[in-house]
């Protein structure tokens, strides 16, 4: 009975506490103005760390390193990415483009992944955990779309207009404009009423980052659980399982004529 009592009286106050802070127990002040901007998170705020904050993450940390540390693969040249193509555009394209199989039990006919969204070098030698985080980084999750062909040949466009992306399974030949000159799948001229799939992220299929194309498609399927961070990892893994290095190298898939 006592603790029911004082539960009671506590109650009693809390409610009097809220009904006074929803009533006129206030200071009569007002937000007139609001002020923001931007914060670098950099090596800047490590000048002066906290001593007793560092002890308490240092198991934290020895863990996390230990698994971000571990050499899954081996790189056997050092691949970049950049517009109009890039060898590591092609290789996470690539990757996309195979990963459709887990869901059409074949390949894509298209791979498309934006430049902006691989983050760092993929450098000649031992491939970490941490090297796949840090060219990998945001959540991006695999989805495959299947559209029609002559809204492929508006993602054409589109993918021109940025000077190039990431692309598997194709060969475009752009103008410096960001004009179409020449557009194949697999080889082949694109067909209007013919449809086509293509392995991408729900960041692009959203139509991000200028892709609007994406956003006509007839289908779309995004399995869940399913990152592209998670899926380069997987390819690694296989390559070294076989005994294979990680490589890749620019093919001619975005040509920019002049």
């Amino acid at each position: 009975m006592e603790i029911k009592r004082k539960y009671s009286r506590w109650t009693t106050v809390a409610m009097l506490t809220c009904v006074c802070a929803l009533a006129s127990c206030h200071a009569g002040y007002e937000v007139t103005k609001v002020e923001g901007a931007r914060v670098a998170m950099d090596a800047t705020w490590d000048a002066d760390a906290d001593p007793e904050a560092l002890a308490l993450l240092e198991p934290y940390k020895t863990g996390m390193d230990s698994l971000m540390n571990q050499v899954r693969g081996v790189a056997a040249v050092s691949m970049d990415r950049y517009r109009p193509e890039s060898p590591l555009s092609n290789l996470v394209a690539d990757v996309l483009r195979e990963a459709a199989s887990s869901t059409l039990r074949h390949p894509a006919d298209v791979g498309l992944v934006n430049i902006g969204g691989i983050r760092n070098v993929l450098t000649q030698g031992n491939i970490t955990t941490r090297t796949i985080y840090e060219i990998l980084p945001f959540e991006n999750s695999l989805c495959v779309l299947t559209l029609k062909g002559s809204d492929l040949k508006a993602l054409f466009g589109n993918i021109a207009k940025r000077g190039g992306e990431g692309v598997s399974g194709v060969k475009l030949i752009i103008s410096a404009d960001g004009q179409v000159l020449e557009a194949s799948v697999g080889g082949k001229e694109v067909e209007d009423g013919r449809l086509y799939t293509v392995a991408t992220v729900d960041y692009l299929a959203e139509g991000n980052d200028g892709m609007q194309a994406l956003t006509g498609a007839v289908k779309k399927v995004c399995p869940d659980g399913v990152t592209l961070r998670g899926l380069f990892m997987d390819y690694v893994d296989r390559q070294t399982k076989e005994g294979k290095l990680v490589t890749s190298r620019v093919e001619g898939r975005v040509v920019v004529k002049k």
